[in-house]
């Protein structure tokens, strides 16, 4: 794969050395046992996969680049680079604008771009209106466009079934820059619509069966269904695409429950279920796949706690998080310095969208079993501060040294 040019600030000497004997020992990615730093009264757990992704490696890669290379023109970021709150205050402070916020909402008039700026687009794509109404200003946008190539592959994948008279069904956050895009693009091909979870598909699916009246369908999925989207019609052959960072088990269980939706609806024997759903299979990205499985295997340790790092507004980072909070006490924290101290943690509550402070998360026990995982947003940098401050708790610079070189 790729070795991308990013920051050396972003890397970390010991995950990268971590990574790199898990690689060496592991080339088909088949064990997904975590990492043990044993520091005696500490033992932290690395998930096996974490961290930076191809598609975010290589957006900061053409980001600060392109800082490089135009010193003398105005950069702006269409919305954040990537949903990593250190990443973008970097791009901030080397000058870069933010056109939109990630919800969309302008904060720079569009109609203050010039044919001379450089307008970057994000890891998530963008939709088909906003890359037409950059062009029409003359701002070349090929150049400095970083949509992820998985992102890219859900595109494609969305017109191919496009072609065969398929209304697309996207698995996706309807807020999500990335959903967002994902929607413009495959409208452009055929019906498509957003669901968000499964409750969403089991309502979807009282339309198909004729259970509910489709004329209430425009209010249960206002703002979520393409223009000139036909509840009557539309509705008769679909495929389920999404956004690349959901749960890839809720995808795959949306997908599977209005797969028998169709075979009820038609009485569809084997041979025929193809006349009514596309098989898309699974459109998530590796690194979404293996972070996943990754904490899955972390899972497997009898811990005491979890904490994920990354972005609070990240989707990937929010499900690693869903994951953990199903087996143990879990703090979503996006920087080390939400590390109060021994005794306090402020971190996120993703349900609340809000900020929360936990007094002893670190139980009063020898060892303590601590489980450490990141987003795919989320620099090696970050992580390893992360550990070594928790770690600074419990033993010395030296012992920390020790162990670290004994990798």
């Amino acid at each position: 794969m790729k070795q991308f040019t990013i920051p050396f600030t972003y890397r970390s000497e010991l995950i990268s050395r971590i990574k790199e004997k898990r690689k060496q020992a592991d080339k088909m990615k088949k064990d997904f046992t975590p990492t043990l730093l044993d520091l005696g009264p500490l033992q932290i757990y690395l998930a096996r996969h974490f961290g930076f992704c191809y598609g975010v490696e290589n957006a900061i890669e053409i980001a600060f680049k392109t800082i490089d290379e135009n010193p003398d023109k105005r950069i702006f970021l269409l919305s954040e680079m990537i949903h990593n709150p250190s990443v973008n205050k970097d791009l901030l402070d080397r000058g870069v604008l933010f056109l939109q916020d990630t919800h969309g909402n302008n904060l720079i008039p569009f109609e203050t771009l010039t044919q001379n700026d450089v307008v970057i687009i994000p890891a998530f794509g963008t939709t088909i209106e906003i890359e037409n109404k950059l062009k029409n200003i003359g701002i070349q946008i090929e150049q400095y466009n970083t949509t992820c190539p998985f992102v890219e592959k859900v595109w494609n994948r969305s017109e191919q079934i496009a072609q065969k008279d398929y209304t697309v069904i996207v698995h996706g956050k309807p807020t999500h820059e990335e959903t967002r895009a994902t929607f413009s693009h495959a409208a452009l091909h055929t019906p498509t619509l957003v669901l968000n979870d499964m409750n969403d598909a089991i309502l979807l699916s009282e339309f198909i069966l004729g259970t509910r009246d489709t004329k209430d369908f425009y209010d249960c999925f206002q703002g979520r269904y393409a223009y000139g989207f036909d509840a009557e019609n539309d509705l008769k052959k679909i495929g389920v695409v999404n956004q690349t960072t959901m749960l890839a088990s809720d995808t795959q269980a949306i997908a599977d429950y209005l797969k028998q939706t169709m075979i009820q609806k038609y009485q569809l024997t084997a041979d025929r279920i193809s006349e009514h759903f596309a098989d898309t299979r699974d459109t998530l990205c590796y690194a979404t796949n293996d972070n996943q499985s990754a904490v899955h295997g972390l899972l497997e340790i009898e811990a005491d706690l979890a904490i994920v790092v990354g972005g609070y507004n990240s989707s990937n980072t929010s499900h690693l998080v869903e994951l953990c909070e199903e087996k143990l006490p879990t703090y979503h924290i996006d920087h080390p310095n939400k590390l109060l101290s021994n005794h306090q943690i402020s971190h996120f509550n993703f349900h609340q969208k809000s900020d929360a402070v936990t007094d002893n998360y670190l139980p009063e026990k020898n060892p303590i079993k601590l489980l450490v995982t990141s987003g795919a947003s989320c620099p090696d940098a970050l992580v390893e501060s992360v550990i070594k401050t928790i770690a600074g708790y419990f033993v010395s610079e030296e012992k920390w040294q020790e162990t670290i070189d004994q990798l």
